[in-house]
């Protein structure tokens, strides 16, 4: 072929992929979310508390501090507006500095009781008690259901259908984890992941099943409601990048945003968990759909016939 035929080939493949394209990215853009509550701490967050002198804002290290003491009742916490129910992500950072044997760090999204013996209220827990340093994830059902799991590999606190079967898992001081809190609204499961901040691998993620809808969740807090252990112990450390978000509309269209959107120590357990617990979940979302197989033949199909026609044509 003349060089004329094959830049005319090339245009026509190009011209074609073209309109392929904005169909694949879109629908790897399609994936949004509703912002409830997000706060970095980059200002004082203005945070609700019976403690200021240990639940503050660091302005210089731009972090939110807590100290939390058994015994007291002391509480920080911000009133979330706009969440109604239905499938929820919560998630932070946290370090902590001290943690004393008995003592418990606690941030959860629950109701106005904050209190992890009533519901609502889905609660995660680093602790340091009988199995040391170790992860929980708490919840009581809006119909005060409880049920609760953590990272001690067959966990007799846990037994049942909601014992956790991998290997104990433990926290280390002065390491920062993000952690974060998906229910699925639709299957009714509950589930807490915790990596490490600065590799972003995974150290641990277990389920719970909810066994009712998740419901009437007005705070984010910190704090030792209905911890009556002994007082003088302590959990310290900074939280960070606080963030509530339920899952956003999708569209085939573009849409005026009329949203925030972003694209992207030892416990007695009143009653048994009555969840089943199959394996680890949830499995990982496929965010970007792959090129039509039928867009790519079509286009290829069309070059061919246009490169013969220009043969034939010059012959």
């Amino acid at each position: 072929m003349t060089p004329r035929t094959y830049a005319l080939c090339f245009l026509i493949v190009t011209c074609l992929l073209a309109l392929v394209l904005p169909v694949s990215a879109q629908a790897s853009g399609n994936q949004q979310v509703n912002v409830i509550y997000q706060n970095s701490f980059a200002t004082d967050p203005r945070w609700t508390t019976n403690n200021p002198s240990t639940d503050y804002w660091d302005p210089g290290l731009e972090m939110y501090h807590f100290a939390i003491e058994p015994s007291t009742g002391a509480y920080a916490y911000t009133t979330v507006n706009g969440y109604n129910g239905g499938p929820f992500t919560f998630e932070y950072d946290v370090i902590l500095n001290q943690l004393d044997p008995g003592a418990t760090f606690r941030m959860g999204f629950s109701g106005a009781e904050m209190d992890p013996s009533k519901g609502p209220n889905v609660l995660t827990e680093f602790t340091n008690a009988k199995f040391g340093q170790i992860m929980w994830l708490h919840l009581v059902t809006p119909g005060n259901k409880m049920v609760e799991v953590n990272s001690q590999s067959g966990d007799s606190l846990s037994s049942g259908p909601t014992a956790y079967p991998g290997p104990t898992v433990k926290y280390e001081i002065n390491k920062t984890y993000h952690v974060v809190v998906d229910y699925n609204g639709d299957q009714k499961i509950l589930t807490m992941k915790v990596n490490e901040k600065t590799s972003g691998t995974q150290i641990w993620s277990y389920y719970v099943n909810t066994g009712e809808d998740l419901n009437g969740m007005k705070r984010i807090y910190i704090g030792s409601i209905g911890d009556y252990g002994p007082m003088s112990i302590y959990a310290k450390g900074f939280i960070d990048n606080v963030r509530l978000t339920t899952p956003g509309t999708v569209s085939s269209t573009p849409t005026a945003v009329t949203t925030q959107v972003t694209l992207v120590p030892t416990r007695t357990v009143t009653q048994k968990p009555t969840a089943t617990v199959p394996t680890p979940y949830p499995s990982e979302i496929p965010t970007q759909s792959p090129l039509p197989a039928t867009m790519v033949i079509a286009a290829l199909g069309i070059t061919g016939v246009c490169c013969r026609h220009l043969r034939q044509k010059k012959d």
